[in-house]
């Protein structure tokens, strides 16, 4: 077992912190009542967590919101359901149920408490939202919005440079822009907490949806070109750089023939 990745916590507002390193982004908003998390990386990252939270704030880890059910975002759930109450969408819960992650842990925990469209837990005069606009990355998706910090954590729909569509998970390319459109639409933010990468700004999000939609009108003039899987695959290959082993071709690639065709 190679030692987990160094994590970094970084100030994004008053209060509200974010953990990088190893895994999706953590949000760490710190109440006079406890603190709220967003995602909690791996199993292995639970120290390390904890210490970063430490250097901050002596508040114990009261909630924990899953964004979705990937083992970088939800594999350190076991380590806080004795000490914290965990929320996730209902798809969230499931997806982890059934092992829909062929390359995740067998034994990631899901969440106790589910939503299906929206849910907030108030905390030391804070709030705390968290909202299912639709199908991208999975089928359970959830945003995570500070409202008066004006901040959102995207989870995977927003996530390094080129989107990971996970049908088997229940994702959609096909819906993925429309459903980023529904946050930016619904809610008031400026800064932007991604699944993976820095902390950016609306316009960061705004210009990730465009990309989204691109890839999605250029693969869908590929198939309806009568392209096959393998030449779509090629294609990403060359114009997106994924890789000919990774999860966007094995999950990616296959769903888009059929959803896009």
């Amino acid at each position: 077992q190679t030692q987990p990745a160094q994590l970094t916590i970084n100030k994004v507002k008053d209060g509200l912190f974010e953990i990088e390193g190893d895994g999706g982004n953590v949000a760490v908003l710190v109440t006079s009542e406890g603190v709220i998390l967003v995602d909690d990386k791996y199993e292995r990252d639970h120290d390390q967590i904890m210490d970063r939270i430490k250097s901050v704030t002596q508040q114990p880890v009261k909630y924990v919101f899953s964004t979705h059910y990937h083992e970088d975002h939800s594999g350190g759930n076991a380590k806080f359901l004795p000490t914290s109450e965990i929320i996730s969408t209902r798809n969230a819960r499931t997806n982890i149920l059934e092992h829909k992650q062929s390359n995740g842990s067998p034994d990631t925990k899901p969440a106790r408490v589910v939503f299906t469209d929206e849910t907030s837990v108030f905390l030391g005069g804070r709030e705390v939202r968290a909202h299912y606009f639709g199908r991208g990355h999975t089928n359970g998706d959830a945003v995570i919005y500070f409202p008066e910090l004006r901040t959102i954590h995207t989870g995977d729909l927003m996530a390094g440079t080129s989107p990971l569509i996970d049908y088997p998970g229940g994702g959609s390319l096909a819906e993925w822009g429309k459903t980023l459109s529904n946050a930016m639409a619904a809610w008031d933010f400026d800064t932007v907490i991604p699944g993976h990468g820095p902390v950016t700004n609306k316009a960061g999000l705004m210009t990730y949806r465009d990309n989204v939609d691109k890839l999605k009108a250029r693969a869908t003039a590929l198939i309806r070109e009568g392209k096959s899987q393998d030449e779509l695959a090629k294609a990403m290959t060359a114009e997106y750089g994924w890789a000919a082993n990774s999860l966007q071709q094995q999950w990616s690639v296959p769903g888009m023939m059929k959803e896009l065709k």
